[in-house]
């Protein structure tokens, strides 16, 4: 599922909706660190490719739990560049204290994890809701179809 030949034919388009797609990230809950952490994890197919009618891209994001830690690194790393500067405050939302506690049992982030890994199956289904509309949009829709069944069938 790794081998995607097909993805190489829109890689122009996929950088198009990276760049339309920056300013949802910027109002979501991750970092543009953390959205490429995100979508290194996420993997992208077509169900249904022989009836372009039908066909959807979805989103594969069954491996986004193994990046979930990652996320909280870089997001402990963010708060903590950013409590570096004049008096800095202790963030509320983790730290030091949070991390212990967590580690420990006592509260912290295991629903924090489900709720981050759901923000990130949204957000990730929604770039691949575009995607697939400017495929449309630009007439490339059917002949990624076309290219994703061809591949289907052919022997391995």
């Amino acid at each position: 599922m790794s081998e995607q030949p097909w993805m190489d034919r829109i890689v122009g388009d996929r950088m198009a909706v990276d760049r339309e797609f920056t300013e949802r990230v910027n109002q979501s809950r991750f970092s543009s660190q953390q959205w490429g952490l995100i979508m290194t994890a996420a993997e992208f197919e077509i169900r249904d490719p022989e009836d372009p009618e039908r066909a959807e891209l979805i989103a594969d994001t069954e491996k986004l739990p193994q990046i979930m830690p990652e996320l909280e690194k870089i997001d402990a790393q963010v708060g903590a560049a950013s409590g570096m500067g004049g008096g800095g405050s202790v963030d509320s939302s983790g730290g030091l204290f949070d991390s212990i506690r967590g580690a420990l049992g006592l509260g912290g982030s295991a629903g924090g994890d489900d709720e981050e890994r759901r923000a990130a199956e949204a957000l990730v289904s929604e770039y691949a809701d575009r995607l697939q509309g400017r495929l449309e949009e630009q007439g490339k829709w059917e002949s990624t179809c076309r290219a994703v069944a061809d591949q289907n069938s052919s022997p391995a």
